[in-house]
């Protein structure tokens, strides 16, 4: 017993320390993707007019331009983090991603009806964006689980990747069809949100992103012991005293509301939902209490780096950082296939 307690306060400690350590990290890559872009800030005075000081230039460029963007990526970093572990938790398969499933693709269709009703991206309009893409996400996955649903099974953990891919396409090719409806600017900001391109670039998009994640990131926290029992497979759950339909239907909600709302404002990214749980339960093991926060941590530095280096390393013509994550995502993707029975 004595020595249970003392493996687990090790575990704990392990976590706080890996959670401090990428905490810095996340600092380093914020500050340097504040530095990032046509007008290059030195660090340090990145870090001076942060804190009050700095020429009217600096707080205009910092302020107006490049912090609303780096909050945007922050939050969408650690929301598509931590999506992904619930849906791997809640499917038990480690390839489960919101982008692999489809949830993205409804996304996606959520948008697109709302520039097609709206055509404004601006101003308070930009506040139900994520109410949209919420609500094609919640159709993408009612789908998903109505088609990988078996009565004497319940949800068929390989029936769920195969189910999100053909949702996905469906959703996908109806996506294609209104997107080519838009005219000729709208569909050029479609085409770059579907490549991953960070487009929330306002005070505004952030604050649209922001109650999604203040509301729904804490909740999903408080679960973590409902997620530890989840993936221990139905009847041991339910056999320790977990309701699981409801908790499932619960987290899915939570996880599809995240991922939903993060990919509103950052762009059709996808990999992070798979990359930073498995980094995640690499660095601190497969309990969620440890696991969760650890993956929102991964996430975000994981997104702002990829941001930072499309927006750095190929000027003038920045690149999507959906493009810099599937550089690395999609590799990975395949070697977690190669080696799942």
């Amino acid at each position: 017993m004595s020595r249970s307690i003392g493996t687990g306060d090790a575990r704990k400690a392990k976590a706080w320390l890996v959670c401090l350590v990428l905490a810095g990290i996340s600092f380093v890559v914020i500050v340097l993707g504040l530095n990032t872009g046509t007008i290059r800030i030195p660090p340090l005075r990145v870090l001076d007019t942060l804190f009050g000081g700095g020429s009217g230039r600096d707080h205009m460029v910092l302020f107006e331009y490049r912090l609303p963007r780096i909050v945007v990526t922050v939050l969408a970093g650690a929301g598509l983090g931590a999506a992904g572990a619930v849906m791997q938790g809640l499917s038990r398969n480690a390839l489960a991603d919101p982008g692999v499933l489809g949830l993205h693709a409804g996304a996606a269709l959520g948008l697109i009806m709302f520039v097609s009703f709206f055509r404004d991206l601006e101003g308070s309009a930009a506040l139900l964006i994520p109410l949209f893409t919420f609500a094609g996400g919640i159709i993408a996955a009612a789908l998903i689980v109505l088609l990988s649903y078996n009565r004497s099974r319940g949800i068929v953990p390989v029936r769920l990747i195969l189910s999100g891919i053909g949702v996905a396409s469906g959703l996908s090719a109806i996506t294609l069809y209104w997107s080519l409806r838009l005219d000729e600017d709208t569909y050029a900001f479609t085409a770059r949100w579907l490549a991953g391109s960070v487009w929330g670039r306002d005070w505004v998009h952030a604050a649209a992103l922001l109650p999604w994640i203040v509301i729904v990131l804490p909740y999903v926290l408080s679960q973590t012991r409902s997620l530890n029992n989840l993936s221990l497979g139905d009847e041991t759950a339910a056999g320790i005293g977990t309701n699981v339909k409801r908790q499932r239907l619960l987290l899915l909600g939570a996880a599809v509301a995240l991922s939903s709302a993060s990919v509103s404002m950052a762009g059709g990214i996808g990999f992070i939902g798979l990359i930073a749980p498995h980094l995640a339960r690499r660095l601190v093991g497969p309990m969620y209490q440890h696991l969760l926060p650890v993956a929102c941590f991964v996430g975000v530095v994981i997104l702002v780096t990829s941001d930072t280096i499309g927006r750095s390393l190929f000027q003038p013509n920045a690149i999507p950082a959906g493009v810099v994550v599937a550089v690395v995502g999609a590799p990975y993707f395949l070697f977690l296939l190669s080696r799942t029975k």
